[in-house]
């Protein structure tokens, strides 16, 4: 999609403005909830271990997409003034990158969760510092690859139906942007996905034997699922049919329902545990407490 000084096609000034609006609510929802895991693991000690150095780069991760779902809220707000995506064509480019780096970032840290659980659990040994910094070195690096090849010609970055924010260009549908979309596919959603799910099953498998408390296996592989697999169908529709049969409209849904992946990630890994959720508190209240002897 080409900048205009026109509003996109198929929406109306106050739709622009709804989009605008469901994203700001969620990127400061997901940069909130992030931000406390990230102090946590920061301003608590005890949080500093292998196993939450992996929660801590899915924050870090989660964070990334929410500041991109920020950007777009603000792209979206100004648009209706300006009528025009207000940074360009570079700056398209580099959001495009961001919002991959950190979205396949995403992905791939909550499979390495999921495969440190398994491994704390199954083999009641501590993950290793040095396999918990490998595997979030692998995690970005990986993700910069990736998300780089778009920039050197295999794929390509634009604009969403609405002009607000950038990714894959799907529109083309040709053969550069079939291949990388299914080789990038494979790597980086189906793979981390099986990860995922085989972990946590195992890991479940293992507790009914002992008769520990049983672990949800479902919720994380349902939370890819749920937040990157509108985009899998759409990038898989792509490849197959001229994608402009659908509605922009139904192009954004995507977008929105992927921005919510932060949220989410937080309330399940971070959030919804004890000792995270008592380094949050511990946090809170240190400031609170150093607010009130200010006072």
């Amino acid at each position: 999609m080409a900048e205009s000084g026109s509003l996109p096609t198929g929406f109306g000034e106050l739709e622009v403005l709804a989009v605008g609006m469901v994203l700001l609510v969620e990127a400061l929802t997901g940069l909130c909830l992030n931000s406390l895991t990230i102090l946590s693991f920061c301003k608590t000690p005890e949080l500093r271990t292998p196993t939450h150095l992996l929660v801590l780069s899915l924050a870090l991760a989660d964070s990334g997409i929410s500041l991109n779902a920020l950007v777009a809220a603000t792209s979206s707000l100004l648009r209706v003034s300006h009528r025009r995506w207000p940074y360009g064509s570079n700056g398209c480019q580099a959001h495009g990158f961001q919002g991959f780096v950190t979205a396949l970032a995403s992905i791939c840290s909550s499979a390495a969760i999921a495969w440190g659980r398994y491994h704390h659990y199954c083999s009641r040994s501590q993950l290793a510092w040095n396999t918990a910094i490998s595997l979030v070195i692998c995690v970005w690096l990986s993700s910069a690859f990736w998300a780089a090849l778009p920039l050197l010609g295999w794929g390509h970055y634009d604009y969403e139906p609405l002009g607000t924010c950038c990714t894959l260009d799907y529109s083309r549908g040709d053969r550069n942007f079939t291949s990388f979309l299914f080789t990038m596919a494979f790597f980086n959603f189906f793979v981390p996905l099986f990860i995922t799910f085989i972990s946590y099953r195992l890991m479940e498998q293992k507790l009914r034997k002992t008769g520990h408390l049983q672990v949800n296996t479902t919720l994380p592989a349902r939370t890819l699922l749920f937040g990157w697999g509108p985009y899998a169908l759409l990038y898989l529709y792509a490849t197959i049919a001229d994608v402009s049969s659908i509605s922009p409209k139904l192009q954004m849904v995507p977008a929105l329902v992927a921005k919510t992946v932060p949220t989410i990630n937080a309330i399940n890994y971070a959030l919804g545990g004890e000792m995270v959720h008592r380094g949050i508190w511990q946090c809170l209240s240190h400031q609170g407490s150093g607010l009130d002897r200010a006072r």
